[in-house]
């Protein structure tokens, strides 16, 4: 006990006797410090929220829409572009007693109104709104609420795409309305931070804030097959489905569209990339063209490559050929290897996709196949899908 308080008491003595020494050797360490330059905020500033050139917000001449030109906080983009961001409430009339409420369908009684929730955004001074085709699916009445107006607006479809889930539709207003512009979301990283703002169960201009957790996710939701989605974790929820993913200068860089119903904070958008490759052709002829080949194809794995005396295991196999669809019309048969489009090489199913979806509907392109142990060539013509 006696030597525990000796080494108590050395302790203590040689910290007070250092004290005035440490003092000295940090005052002369923060008088460099100064005289090079260096301050507590420049080091604080690496970490701060950099500053960034005025918000992408479409502020028309006669909307009460003021613009923070250096916002530094979530708060100022909330409050930019909230007025772009709207409401969309539809009713649907069912047929003969058949009527669908979310993912279930009922039967009996006679024709039943439902009513859906969304939201959107406006996309142009004049009234065009985008947000997902899914929304506003089967809907027989569209109401618009729009931040500053006492009543909805009746909106009309102008175009949609059930395959990319997106649509545009239109309202009529005397007054030029604030409206959103759209980022790069190709140059968007993992890790940014995004703003959610959306209307989930109701709750009109509701804002969530995550990070783009992964970037290219494919989904499959009932019959639609998502390719190339953003995912976040900003809370995404019933409701949300059309409103913008927006980055901190304020510009859509997505399309909110799905949350996963297994986990919690995984929400998914469609990439402003996308979106903005489509607009004018849903304005313009109220869809998008889609090339279509007519053909399901699948894997060729080693035992098959084998047995058909390929070198390799690259190529899709034909399983299936659309009736009347270009490939039936050009001689694309079941069990054909399509091996090359245009000299491209065809590796996986997923390159018949992509290389087919680079055309034009009209444009020809030319097939490499293998069949029956030999090489071949087919010109097909592609068509519009669903026509």
């Amino acid at each position: 006990m006696n030597q525990k308080r000796f080494t108590q008491n050395r302790l203590s003595r040689t910290w007070e006797t250092g004290r005035p020494v440490i003092a000295g050797i940090l005052v002369i360490m923060l008088i460099s410090l100064a005289v090079s330059g260096w301050s507590p905020t420049k080091l604080l500033g690496k970490f701060a929220e950099p500053s960034r050139p005025g918000l992408a917000v479409g502020a028309a001449q006669t909307a009460s829409l003021t613009i923070p030109t250096e916002p530094s906080t979530i708060a100022d983009i909330v409050d930019a572009v909230g007025p772009a961001v709207v409401k969309v409430q539809t009713k649907s009339v069912s047929s003969s007693g058949v009527f669908r409420d979310g993912p279930f369908l009922f039967y009996g009684g006679g024709p039943r109104v439902t009513q859906g929730l969304g939201s959107g955004f406006i996309i142009s001074a004049d009234g065009y709104v985008l947000t997902n085709q899914h929304v506003v699916e089967g809907a027989s009445q569209i109401q618009v609420a729009v931040r500053g107006y006492s009543d909805p607006f009746t909106a009309q479809v102008v175009g949609s795409d059930h395959e990319l889930d997106l649509a545009v539709l239109k309202i009529d207003s005397s007054d030029s309305l604030p409206y959103l512009q759209f980022g790069n979301s190709e140059s968007t990283r993992v890790g940014e931070w995004v703003i959610a703002i959306g209307n989930p169960g109701g709750l009109d201009h509701t804002v969530t804030v995550g990070v783009i957790s992964a970037k290219g996710r494919p989904i499959t939701i009932e019959d639609r097959n998502y390719r190339n989605l953003l995912q976040t974790d900003a809370s995404i929820n019933p409701g949300n489905s059309g409103g913008p993913l927006l980055n901190l200068q304020g510009q859509v860089v997505g399309v909110n569209t799905a949350v996963s119903v297994n986990a919690q904070g995984i929400g998914f958008a469609i990439p402003s990339s996308t979106v903005q490759g489509v607009i004018d052709q849903l304005i313009s002829s109220g869809r998008v063209s889609h090339p279509f080949m007519g053909v399901s194809v699948s894997s060729v794995d080693s035992e098959m490559a084998q047995r058909l005396g390929m070198s390799g295991t690259g190529g899709a196999i034909v399983q299936q050929v659309v009736a009347g669809s270009p490939a039936q019309k050009a001689g694309i048969t079941q069990g054909d290897v399509i091996l090359a489009i245009n000299g491209n090489p065809v590796k996986t199913p997923d390159d018949v996709v992509e290389q087919i979806a680079g055309y034009s509907v009209g444009e020809q392109v030319t097939v490499k196949l293998l069949r029956d142990g030999g090489e071949m060539e087919i010109k097909v013509t592609l068509a519009q899908k669903g026509v």
